[in-house]
């Protein structure tokens, strides 16, 4: 086991690809790939007696499906599984979703915002960047390379990774008790990392599923894209946090979306908080200079952004300079060249 500032690491390795660690009673931690920087997502199964909820399902493809079915034949016994909650819209969390609904029968348990974006994203198909896009990205103050690489190419697609969604959802919301692996969850909704995203808080034991509201080591990305281009969700991240740090225990065994799972969850909810408010401080004090968003780099990642990490840099860069721009801390004017600079203001 190992410790890091009050945060402790139970489990030093994640099971094997088509294996599953016991958490808990009735709890299966499992990890599936993903083509990224960020290699996997993990996905957990609790044991309802004669069927398995799931929570979160991975990305769609070949691989995955491959995987899954291992995972069906192997730690989950054959039992079938019943139901999939998905915590939050994105693809490595929703990915599945429609394939165990439609191929085997789950029920689909999520929040309404989550549901309307991942069907929203599924259906909406580019060739190419709309304009909108484009205009957004020369606002930000993208790399001009970076800029001629992806006007002309196909765009990431949800539905590149997201099996088709049937119409049929069950809506969770705050304040609701689920009832699954032998526990009643309180179901406590978060905001910042993605729109209502829902997380599980067991009554009955110190266990919490956290998706990637809660995370260990790295921080989840808040981003702000073409298609609300005014949004603030750092304020909505730091008003989650400091809400959901009320129901956090020392004790309490957090599985999380991504990384190792860990207790010592009010330390970790802290370093949520302060890591944000430092990105600010150090921000606020870089554009006393004015900048745009995609110079503003520096500041708040402290290392080089390669390609492959440069768009989530990017929309995070905006998120922190529209959250000093909402609070009245900074100014923004249009430069020739149509980006966006920021300047603090006293």
């Amino acid at each position: 086991m190992s410790d890091v500032s009050g945060i402790r690491y139970p489990w030093e390795m994640p099971p094997a690809e088509g294996e599953a660690i016991e958490v808990a009673e009735g709890v299966l931690w499992m990890r599936l790939p993903l083509p990224l920087a960020l290699d996997h997502v993990n996905v957990y199964a609790l044991d309802d007696g004669d069927s398995w909820t799931v929570i979160d399902t991975g990305f769609d493809s070949k691989r995955t499906r491959a995987i899954w079915r291992r995972l069906m034949d192997g730690p989950l016994g054959g039992k079938p599984i019943s139901r999939v909650i998905v915590t939050h819209h994105h693809p490595d969390h929703v990915g599945l979703a429609g394939w165990l609904q439609e191929d085997f029968g789950a029920s689909l348990w999520t929040t309404r915002t989550a549901w309307l974006f991942a069907r929203m994203l599924q259906l909406d198909e580019q060739a190419v960047p709309r304009q909108e896009t484009l205009d957004f990205y020369r606002k930000c103050g993208m790399d001009e390379e970076i800029f001629n690489e992806r006007k002309s190419e196909r765009p990431f697609n949800f539905s590149d990774v997201v099996a088709p969604l049937p119409l049929g959802f069950r809506r969770i919301k705050q304040g609701d008790v689920i009832q699954a692996g032998g526990r009643h969850w309180d179901v406590h909704i978060g905001n910042g990392h993605a729109p209502e995203h829902a997380t599980l808080w067991s009554q009955d034991d110190n266990l919490v599923l956290s998706g990637d509201q809660i995370l260990p080591s790295i921080s989840s990305n808040i981003g702000v894209y073409a298609t609300e281009p005014e949004a603030d969700p750092v304020a909505d991240w730091l008003e989650s946090c400091e809400r959901l740090a009320l129901f956090a225990r020392p004790d309490q065994l957090v599985l999380g979306g991504h990384k190792l799972p860990f207790t010592g969850a009010p330390v970790r909810m802290r370093q949520l908080v302060e890591n944000h408010h430092g990105a600010l401080a150090r921000l606020r004090e870089f554009i006393e200079t004015p900048r745009s968003a995609g110079e503003c780099f520096p500041p708040l990642f402290k290392r080089s952004i390669d390609k492959g990490a440069y768009g989530l840099a990017l929309v995070e860069a905006l998120a922190h300079l529209n959250h000093l721009y909402h609070v009245g801390e900074a100014s923004r004017t249009l430069r020739d060249d149509g980006a966006w600079v920021w300047q603090s203001v006293d």
